[in-house]
């Protein structure tokens, strides 16, 4: 993921990891950007007070 948040081409990711289908890299990605943003908004002192 970390290949995404440097801007870097979703297709050159895709060649990097080794996915034979774009859609793919695109798909576990965005999951694991929507998780990361999950566990960042239940970090402890976030809620606003």
């Amino acid at each position: 993921m970390w290949l995404l948040n440097l801007r870097a081409p979703p297709h050159v990711v895709r060649e990097i990891v080794g996915h034979s289908d774009i859609e793919v890299t695109v798909t576990i990605y965005a999951h694991a950007a929507l998780a990361e943003n999950r566990a960042a908004l239940r970090k402890p002192g976030d809620a606003p007070g």
